[in-house]
């Protein structure tokens, strides 16, 4: 979780990249980087965009120490002492856009973009992906169990099956920015404000005589937070029967039960079987939690089948993002200094969508004047004309050429942020629930039909004219000196 002394959170072919770039007298050079990803998880319509604040504080401290110094004059590249005394001396002087923590994003749009030396540029990149990467597959994540659970609260469950610690707080975060309540986690309650939860363990109740004593020995200590699993022996026989005995038993003393938890067996079924016996005991005010392996698919099916759940505790399946385990951000170089001109690059490959856009590009949200929601993003060159208010724009999809809209109408929302100028900081990091609020906004910005969890409608990422003939001449270019 420490974002100090993350010089060396990178992979060794950056260090030898930038020590060439040394040993040749162009680490110097400028260079822009874009980082964005091809393919949404999950079949989703959208991701959510997270990991600025982690990535904001790893910059503001980038630093190389003597420890790391020394580390690096051990490896067997043999650095020269000049490359060392460098990076002793290294700050982070470049300039850094990113698009908003909250925000809805999509393939093949830049998310951060980063400027400065090469040197610089090269080495941010392992650590800017990591953060990016897994922050944004989290938060999509527990987006998607939020689209399916409406107004039920969704806990964040996940921290013991969590890849280590940092994933478990920091995706703890990631999935309260997308919708959930609170989390488990304490680190990340006390490090970020999250509201935390928790009940109590089969354990508790295995370490007592009696299920009734377990039950009514936690009440007793904590009257005003009870909620109690009640599946550690025989759920509808034992477990429910017992809680209302405990639940009872708080009403003589003016106190009301929280709720009961289910984290076994058929979770429709006995939650059905559960809510009637709570209000049939006059406890209608006692909810219900379910947890075990959940995830928006086993939500929306038990949702389907009637199940009487007004909690959701989820863990592995959201802290892991266990069907898709991994975004597949990249970082490719978009724009290089030759010969005191910046010269927009472009990378080729046998796989059309491993193809990249050269040239520094803005983003922008289109939105329709009338319905106040997204029609497309929209990228273009800084240093053409911009979308704005009256001026008629062609949104141009490359891949279905065909396929064109002129829009007039409209607002356009620059998507990328200022957040590093020049090696300062100029991007005062929003608190947490500014960020929930923004995200809420956002995903009322777009129409249900984008949102849904199967077969979601494509959102329309375009391209301006200028911006898709670079591309299609530096690539003919590039075939034709080729002899392709």
């Amino acid at each position: 979780m420490q974002t100090m002394g993350l010089a060396l959170h990178t992979d060794k072919y950056q260090i030898n990249m930038m020590y060439a770039h040394w040993y040749g007298g162009t680490h110097k050079r400028k260079a822009v980087f874009e980082a964005y990803f091809r393919k949404l998880p999950f079949g989703n319509g959208y991701a959510v965009f997270a990991g600025l604040e982690r990535i904001v504080h790893y910059i503001a401290n980038l630093r190389f120490t003597e420890e790391d110094i020394r580390y690096l004059s051990e490896q067997e590249e043999n650095y020269d002492s000049g490359f060392l005394e460098e990076l002793r001396q290294f700050h982070f002087r470049g300039t850094i856009h990113s698009m908003k923590e909250g925000a809805l994003v999509f393939p093949s749009e830049p998310l951060i973009r980063v400027e400065g030396t090469m040197m610089e540029a090269q080495l941010v990149e392992t650590a800017l992906l990591n953060f990016m990467n897994f922050q944004t597959l989290i938060a999509t994540k527990a987006s998607r169990i939020k689209q399916v659970a409406g107004q039920d609260t969704l806990l964040e469950f996940g921290t013991r099956r969590a890849q280590e610690a940092d994933a478990a707080v920091w995706g703890a975060r990631a999935a309260y920015i997308a919708g959930f309540d609170a989390t488990s986690n304490m680190l990340a309650g006390q490090k970020f404000g999250i509201p935390t939860k928790g009940t109590h363990a089969h354990s508790w109740v295995q370490s007592f005589k009696t299920e009734q004593e377990a039950f009514d020995a936690y009440a007793k200590v904590l009257p005003d937070q009870v909620t109690l699993l009640v599946d550690t022996f025989d759920t509808l026989k034992s477990g429910v029967p017992n809680a209302i005995n405990t639940a009872k038993k708080l009403e003589s003393i003016g106190k009301k039960m929280s709720a009961i938890r289910l984290d076994s067996g058929d979770l429709a079924y006995l939650s059905i079987k559960a809510r009637e016996m709570l209000d049939e005991a006059g406890l209608p005010y006692v909810k219900i939690v379910a947890s075990n392996d959940l995830d928006e698919n086993t939500i929306l099916n038990l949702k389907a089948q009637g199940a009487r759940i007004d909690i959701w505790g989820v863990g592995t399946q959201l802290i892991t993002a266990s069907d898709q385990p991994s975004l597949g951000g990249v970082y490719k170089l978009v724009e290089r200094d030759i010969d005191g001109i910046m010269t927009p690059t472009l990378k080729i490959s046998a796989n059309p969508e491993k193809v990249s856009t050269p040239g520094k590009k803005e983003v922008y949200r289109i939105i329709d004047k009338v319905s106040q929601k997204a029609l497309a993003d929209y990228i273009c060159f800084p240093g053409e004309e911009q979308p704005s208010d009256g001026r008629k724009i062609t949104l141009f999809n490359p891949q279905h050429p065909y396929l064109q809209k002129s829009v007039r109408n409209y607002e356009a929302t620059p998507m990328l942020e200022p957040i590093f100028v020049d090696g300062l900081q100029v991007y005062t990091l929003p608190k947490l629930e500014e960020i929930r609020s923004y995200h809420v906004e956002q995903m009322n910005m777009f129409w249900p039909e984008y949102l849904r969890k199967l077969n979601p409608e494509i959102y329309r990422v375009n391209i301006s004219h200028e911006v898709w003939e670079l591309k299609k001449n530096m690539m003919a270019e590039y075939m034709q000196e080729e002899d392709i």
